[in-house]
């Protein structure tokens, strides 16, 4: 028994190096696929627990340090993947929202109407900027498209939606 325990400190020892040896540098690289310095190192430690918990495998590959690149960057596409999918549902109970309540809700149901109503691409756009809050960098990568295209799809969605809705200018009337 005390050989085993010896073999498991002597595997954490192990991850210990590899981690302190490779952390800054996924730090970097995915601050760089992310544009954010705290996704990167959210990612970047989300990996790093999923690289502890499968260490054995791990260790043995050929290139563990290869693993862990491609372990964040699936890791960031998982994420990515579920933003998309959250606005997309967020789209449709806003959507299926009109047909469950009545009539008198007005101004919700209107915006709601008025974003389904929308071209996709400039649906998109609208959502994850506007809705979720992300820029349009992020947004473009999660769209695949460029960020001035984003920005282009949200003025165009703004303008429709001002066209639809009407635009008293800010005044109120």
């Amino acid at each position: 028994m005390r050989g085993a325990a010896l073999g498991d400190v002597a595997e954490a020892v192990g991850f210990e190096a590899f981690f302190h040896a490779q952390y800054p540098g996924l730090v970097r690289a995915l601050y760089l696929l992310t544009g954010d310095q705290h996704e990167a190192e959210e990612l970047a430690q989300a990996t790093m627990a999923r690289i502890y918990e499968r260490w054995d495998r791990v260790r043995a590959t050929e290139s563990p340090a290869g693993y862990i690149y491609r372990a964040a960057v699936n890791l960031h596409r998982q994420r990515r993947r579920h933003l998309a999918v959250r606005a997309r549902r967020l789209l449709v109970l806003a959507v299926h929202a009109k047909s469950a309540q009545p009539s008198g809700l007005g101004t919700r149901l209107e915006l709601a109407d008025a974003i389904a109503s929308l071209p996709a691409g400039q649906r998109q756009a609208f959502m994850l900027v506007e809705w979720l809050g992300m820029s349009s960098q992020e947004a473009a990568r999660i769209l695949r498209i460029a960020p001035g295209s984003v920005r282009t799809r949200i003025h165009r969605a703004r303008a429709a939606l001002r066209e639809r809705l009407g635009d008293d200018g800010g005044t109120g009337e």
